[in-house]
């Protein structure tokens, strides 16, 4: 990124604010909701997605860490049983989504982009619209539930950009006040296992750039910090109007992005 001028740095490093912000905010968002706008300052995913991918495993472990031992320690803290991880329902995805993750990680598997993209962000309009609405999607179905997490491990394993499609079953399954810290421990597995297949092919994982965006995101993170533990004592209604709004955000971000090439 040396010959980038001033003010795409500084532009740079606002959206990776906003990274941080999102991602401890929700439990995802930080690649779906940022890229898009990183690309339009600089055309090259492959100098994110390391960064992106290195920011997501640290601040990641670290708050589900922190979180954890806040809570085991501090009785004014609501209880949790079990820890703010959902192990069990955790464990199911990643069986789901191992497979087609390193299809897509290896590139075995060739899908034209546009019809892909297109196909998840309409599905994820439609959760997003029963959450603002109040009323949530039950597919009734497992079988759907696991294409759906199928092909957002086919995505992340591709582009890190699947949560939209996984958080959209993963809320349906998990109580609210663990659904960020389980998210958080599915995309530290997901995340490393790109991060692996980064270095296997020897991409280049910007590391001087992790001096001065690691500030940012930190800033963002601890603003996410803040908003997080607000909506958890808000109603369950405005929980998952938030969540649906973000998501028809993304959707809109995204299908924009694929309509407009």
């Amino acid at each position: 990124m040396t010959e980038l001028s001033f003010v795409q740095y500084a532009l740079i490093g606002l959206i990776f604010v906003w990274s941080g912000f999102v991602r401890s905010g929700l439990g995802f968002g930080g690649a779906v909701l940022s890229l898009p706008f990183l690309l339009l300052v600089h055309d090259d995913p492959l100098v994110f997605l390391p960064l992106i991918a290195a920011h997501l495993l640290l601040f990641s472990f670290l708050t589900v860490f922190l979180n954890n031992r806040r809570r085991s320690t501090d009785s004014a803290q609501p209880d949790t049983a079990g820890g703010t991880v959902d192990w069990r329902y955790l464990g199911h995805m990643l069986a789901v989504m191992m497979i087609p993750k390193l299809i897509g990680v290896f590139g075995l598997l060739t899908l034209p982009p546009q019809i892909m993209s297109l196909i998840i962000f309409v599905i994820v309009s439609g959760y997003a619209l029963s959450y603002i609405f109040n009323r949530p999607f039950r597919s009734n179905s497992r079988w759907l539930d696991t294409l759906f997490l199928m092909l957002g491990g086919y995505i992340s394993g591709t582009s890190l950009i699947g949560a939209p499609l996984i958080i959209a079953v993963a809320a349906q399954h998990i109580a609210r006040e663990k659904l960020r810290d389980t998210l958080f421990v599915l995309w530290f597995v997901l995340v490393s296992i790109k991060m692996a297949a980064f270095v296997w092919a020897g991409v280049d994982l910007q590391l001087i750039h992790h001096l001065w965006l690691l500030p940012c995101v930190t800033v963002g993170h601890l603003i996410g910090l803040r908003f997080h533990n607000r909506m958890l004592h808000d109603d369950s209604g405005h929980f998952f109007r938030v969540l649906g709004v973000t998501l028809l955000v993304t959707s809109a971000v995204g299908l924009g992005k694929v309509l407009m090439t």
